[in-house]
Order: structure tokens, then C-alpha cells, then sequence
């Protein structure tokens, strides 16, 4: 008696590809249930804390420097989701043995680091705006809202949650993960010119950061909020636009090699 034997059928195509994605997306938001509360409360104490601390500090604001502040909360307020908490979540994975699980899922390995950068560019955007109406409240500034803002936060947003996912699979060992996401928070609330202008840091600090994205991730939504406190955010829109093609390259790669 002669049996066949059937290869296994491969899906493939778009809506395979589009399936794989919707399934991923689920997959994230159960896989952070617990951590969505906590993520809103860090994002508004990152920024609407920050705006409060720098008003202690600084006592008797101009309305252009409290304005400054106000219109930077966002970019502040953004920096933990995406380059703290997207590593933080990588990291666990590895920590737990749960990371070459996660690559063994039937899916597009693309699909998965897409439904990431969609889930946690989501999630970014809640506390995002209530930071920035807690500090608007606080500081009492008008601001000059443009459509411009959603584009510019969904883009910083994306940037963040790109280069968080890139360099978190990028570095193989957790520790040293967690020791990059802890410079990147030292560096981005005390030490980046998100809210003091860039003129005040020295020449050579100012470099650094038109080259890194901090600077330009409050650029382009400080354009978006105020009448002429940035000439031109062209320059800050490009930048966030190479560092975001620049991560998806390199998780690109990082995904491309594990077998």
C-alpha cells in the first residue's frame, strides 16, 4: 500500500502578512494588561512632574520661558515609553527565556516587531496629552495649537518606540540594557535641550544633540504648539525621519540573522 505524504501547506501573501499582524497586536496588549496603568502614571510623572519641578526650581517664569517648558512636556513625557519601557519589555523576554519564544511564533517575524511599534506608539499618546494639560493648567500659557501636533507626536512617538526596539534586540545582554535605558533618562530630563533652548548649552553639547534625536523630538511639537519660538522645524523633522528608517534598518537586521 502506497501512502502520500503532503508537504506543509506555507501561507504567504499580504493577507497573511495582515493577519499575522492583527494576531500580534492582540498578543501585545494581553501580554501588557498589567503594564498599561503604569505606563500612563510614569508618562504624566515624567512630564507634568518635571514641568512642576522645573517651576519650583526656577520660581518667577517670562511667558516666553514658561511657554518653552509647557510646549517640551510632550517630547519629555514620550522618552519613557519608547526608549525606557520598550527595551525594559525586550529585556524581560530575555531575562525570563521567554525571547526565543516569542520568535518561534508562527508568524511574519516582521509582524511582530511591527504590532510593538504600533502597540507602544499608541499607549504614548494618552499620557502624552495629559501631561501637556496638566502642565498647560500649571503654567496657564497659551498655546497656538496647528494639525501639526498629531503628525509630530505620532512621529516622535514612533522614533522613540523604533530605536528603543532596535537597540534592545541589537544588544544581547540585558544588563547592559537596562544600564543604556538608565543614561538615556539621566540624560534626556537633566542634560537634553527638551525644555531649555539649546543656545544655553555649550557649543560643543549642542553639537552632540543636533546630531542626537531629543533636541528635534521637541522641535517639532514646540512648532506645533507656539507661534515663533522655532524658525524652522524642517531640519528637526528630517532628523526624527532618518533616526526612525535608521531603526527599522537595524531591527531589520537583528531580526534577519537569528535563525
Amino acid at each position: 500500500m502506497i501512502t502520500e505524504t503532503r508537504s506543509p501547506v506555507i501561507r504567504s501573501g499580504f493577507s497573511y502578512w495582515v493577519d499575522s499582524y492583527a494576531t500580534m497586536v492582540r498578543f501585545e496588549l494581553i501580554n501588557l494588561r498589567t503594564f498599561l496603568a503604569v505606563a500612563l502614571l510614569i508618562q504624566v510623572m515624567t512630564g507634568a512632574g518635571m514641568a512642576y519641578l522645573y517651576g519650583f526650581y526656577m520660581g518667577d517664569l517670562p511667558p516666553a520661558a514658561q511657554m518653552y517648558i509647557v510646549s517640551g512636556i510632550p517630547a519629555l513625557a514620550l522618552v519613557p515609553i519608547g526608549l525606557v519601557m520598550v527595551p525594559g519589555s525586550i529585556m524581560l523576554h530575555k531575562i525570563r527565556d521567554t525571547y526565543d519564544f516569542i520568535w518561534s511564533l508562527p508568524v511574519p517575524r516582521m509582524t511582530s516587531a511591527a504590532a510593538t511599534f504600533t502597540v507602544f506608539t499608541g499607549l504614548a499618546l494618552p499620557g502624552t496629552l495629559i501631561a501637556l494639560l496638566i502642565a498647560d493648567g500649571y503654567y496657564d500659557v497659551n498655546l497656538q495649537w496647528s494639525w501639526l501636533f498629531i503628525p509630530a507626536v505620532l512621529l516622535t512617538s514612533l522614533m522613540a518606540t523604533s530605536v528603543g526596539f532596535a537597540v534592545a534586540h541589537a544588544i544581547p545582554e540585558p544588563r547592559y540594557t537596562n544600564l543604556l535605558t538608565n543614561i538615556v533618562m539621566f540624560m534626556a530630563i537633566l542634560f537634553a535641550p527638551i525644555v531649555v533652548p539649546i543656545a544655553q548649552f555649550p557649543e560643543w553639547w549642542a553639537s552632540v544633540h543636533r546630531v542626537l534625536p531629543f533636541y528635534h523630538m521637541a522641535q517639532v511639537i514646540r512648532d506645533s504648539l507656539s507661534d515663533g519660538l522655532v524658525e524652522s522645524a524642517a531640519t528637526s523633522w528630517a532628523t526624527l525621519s532618518a533616526w526612525t528608517v535608521g531603526a527599522w534598518l537595524l531591527a531589520a537586521w537583528v531580526v534577519g540573522r537569528r535563525k
